[in-house]
């Protein structure tokens, strides 16, 4: 600023320039301020029917290769069977679970700083505009 100020002294001097106005401009800027807070939900869950599924099938392929000596395939339709069965019928149940996680969010504030000047002056009757940063 004590330079450009300084030219136009020397400016003014030498070539009868007339400083008009200095102006200050100013612009706003948001500042965000991070924090983490810990966001909590119920979350339903059902229950694991794979291992009664499982005990249906190897109980339906057995009682199916003992019934169906004769038939082809007996003991796979009968562990399909007892699978589909042992599922439909299965006790587990499913509940409500606690689910927790970590956010960052913001804060924002507004704030209102300094941006730059203008400078205007006359030199033999035209008007000149000087930005610069102090």
């Amino acid at each position: 600023m004590k330079k450009t100020l300084m030219t136009l002294a020397m400016i003014g001097v030498s070539t009868s320039a007339v400083a008009e106005t200095v102006q200050d401009f100013t612009k706003t800027v948001i500042n965000r301020v991070p924090y983490n807070v810990e966001v909590c939900t119920n979350q339903t869950v059902g229950g694991d029917k794979s291992g009664d599924m499982l005990k249906g099938a190897i109980i339906g392929g057995i009682i199916g290769n003992n019934v169906t000596k004769n038939v082809e395939n007996g003991g796979a339709v009968g562990a399909l069977l007892g699978g589909i069965l042992g599922h439909n019928s299965s006790t587990a149940t499913g509940g409500t679970q606690r689910v927790c996680n970590v956010q960052t969010r913001y804060n924002e504030e507004a704030v209102t700083v300094y941006s730059h000047s203008v400078v205007t002056f006359y030199h033999e009757g035209k008007q000149y505009k000087l930005r610069f940063q102090k």
